[in-house]
Order: structure tokens, then sequence, then C-alpha cells
């Protein structure tokens, strides 16, 4: 099959032809329909979150079965699904409880294995983990929820428990934090965009932000957005995943207020020095995200159905396989306009 694969961290990836993957008893082979060009595949790729080389990346895709595993009872050749990024093994205390997205023996396509980027993908624990689409989804459409829509869906859902009226700021208007920005409008929320891109923030306008914040031009956001509201906000996230990002977003809450950390800290960033002092006095709650269950997209997946969620507009550039190499390192770079990048196979 044609995948694309990279034999060095930091080599640009080549589109090439491998074998293609065995289907595990419990998982299944999924024809990849469409999949998204994301920012944790290029910490993959920069070796930032190392993997076995070499690699096919990709872990945001839709696509429909091709071949069933023996213990496999629920799917069939022919469904239409997609997958959360992080699959459980099926079997734990985690998965039983349907937190799958912390199952310590979790498989991550384009992680653990090979990913996405690929004519086909095997999955494990398809009856855990494989997630059905309703008609009126596409696979482009279905390919931007995987990662950055589901686990912004999730902070604010559960960990944000976003209310209508509630204050909402979101630093980092990426695919994650553009996510949040059109999913905390649809909640009823009051968001306050931040961002260094005027590009980013005008598409956060455009999906409903009240507030723009240029970080780049603002002397202190932090202020800036306690001022705006009146006390801080209620609700905080880092979508991009900075110390500065992360100190920011704490320090933008009101008393009793919530930070969800969004945005991949790794490395040498991977201990923001956050204020603690201001946890305690203030009563803050800190959350991490960390992706969404399968038993958790349906909710998700109807406000999609019923344009409540409109993905489709977070769209940038839609590519064909050919060119998802020249996509991943171009994340090298700021990108010169907003928007996710999705790889269409058909195209």
């Amino acid at each position: 099959m044609k995948a694309v694969v990279y034999a060095e961290y930091g080599a640009t990836p080549t589109l090439s032809a491998v074998p293609e993957p065995d289907c595990p008893d419990d998982g299944v082979l999924v024809r990849v329909g469409a999949t998204g060009v994301c920012r944790s595949d290029w910490h993959a790729w920069k070796g930032h979150d190392p993997v076995v080389l070499p690699h096919v990346p990709g872990h945001e895709f839709a696509g429909v079965v091709v071949t069933v595993g023996s213990a496999v009872t629920g799917w069939k050749p022919g469904d239409r699904v997609t997958v959360p990024f992080v699959c459980g093994c099926g079997r734990c205390e985690f998965c039983a409880a349907g937190n799958a997205q912390v199952c310590p023996d979790q498989t991550q396509p384009g992680f653990t294995g090979p990913g996405s980027f690929a004519e086909l993908v095997a999955i494990h624990a398809a009856d855990t983990n494989l997630v059905g689409l309703p008609d009126s989804v596409d696979f482009v459409t279905a390919a931007s929820l995987g990662c950055r829509f589901a686990t912004a869906f999730r902070a604010l859902t559960a960990h944000g428990r976003v209310l209508p009226g509630d204050w909402v700021a979101v630093h980092g208007c990426g695919g994650v934090g553009l996510s949040a920005v059109m999913i905390a409008v649809a909640l009823g929320a009051r968001v306050i965009a931040v961002d260094v891109s005027p590009a980013a923030l005008a598409r956060a306008r455009d999906l409903g932000a009240e507030v723009l914040v240029d970080a780049a031009q603002e002397d202190d956001p932090v202020a800036t957005i306690h001022g705006l509201t009146g006390g801080g906000a209620l609700v905080s996230l880092d979508a991009l995943g900075s110390p500065a990002t992360a100190v920011a977003s704490v320090g933008s809450l009101r008393p009793r207020g919530r930070h969800v950390q969004v945005g991949l800290l790794l490395g040498a960033s991977s201990t923001p020095p956050l204020p603690m002092d201001l946890v305690v006095a203030k009563e803050l709650e800190i959350y991490g995200s960390h992706g969404m269950a399968a038993r958790d997209y349906p909710t998700m997946l109807a406000m999609v159905a019923d344009k409540r969620l409109r993905p489709d507009l977070l769209l940038g550039e839609v590519i064909g396989l050919e060119d998802a190499g020249a996509a991943l390192a171009a994340m090298d770079h700021p990108p010169a306009s907003a928007g996710m990048t999705v790889i269409d196979m058909a195209l």
C-alpha cells in the first residue's frame, strides 16, 4: 500500500510503498478516507515524542472498515467509522469505566504503531475504540474531529463544565484553540481568544469569539482579561502548549476558576512554572485533557450532525497524500493561514 514514511527525525517524509498491516484478532483494518495533519504528528516527527523509526504518522482519521478480526462482535466490513487518537486495551478497569483515554496499555495509531498517513490502518480492541459515523458527516470533516476537536470538546464539557454566560479564555488559536472557540460559543459561553497572529484572531472572531487579545501587542494580556471580565475567566485553556501560555491561562482565572491544559508540553517545556500560590489562594482547579473516549463521541457527533457544531468551518487546506510530508515539515514555521490541514485520500 501507499504510505508516508520518515526514517529519521526531521527528515522530510516521503510517499512510499509499504506492506499492508495485519488485522488484529480483536481489531479491524480501516481504509482511510481522510486524515488530519496535526501538531502532535509534528512533535513525533521532530523527536519530541519518540516513535520507532521508520515511522508512518497520522492519528486523526476516518474511513471504512475493510477487514474484521475473529474476536470482534460489533463491526462489519463497510461500516463508516472514526477512532479516538487514544485507543484503550478494552480489558482494564479504566476501559471498563469508559475512560479509555487514560488506559495504561493504550495504543495510538501514528505513535505506538503505524498511523493513518496510509491507505490502511490497523486498530486494536475495535469493540472499545471504533465510533460509527452518521451518514451526514463526511470523511474530511470527521478527520478533523479525532484529536483537536474531540480533545477541545471534552476539555470544555467534562473538565471546564462550561455553562451559558461563562467567560472562557482560549490561549492559542491554532487547530485545537479554534475548535475550543467554536465549541465554547455553541455552549453559550462568552469567549476571549488570545493569540499573537492577527489571522488566527480574525478566524476566532468569525467563529464567535466576543473579545480578541493580541498577545504580541498587549503589555499584559492577563491583566487585560481580568479587566474585560471583571475579575477573570471562569474557564481558561492553554490550547498551544508552552510555559508562557500555561502560566497565562492559570493567571487569567477568577477565584474557583478552572484551567485545562490541552496543548502538549514536552521536553524542556514539560514543567512550566505554574503560579501555585494563585491555585491555593483562589482555590483553582487544574486539569489535563488527553483526548476523548469512544463512548463520549455520540453527544459531539449529534451536535455536528445537526449543525450546532461546524468543524468543516475550521478546515484550511485539503491536500492529497503525496503532499502530506511537505505539510508536516511546514509546521516548522508559523502557518500562512489559520485552519486545519486534512489529507483527502481521494485526491
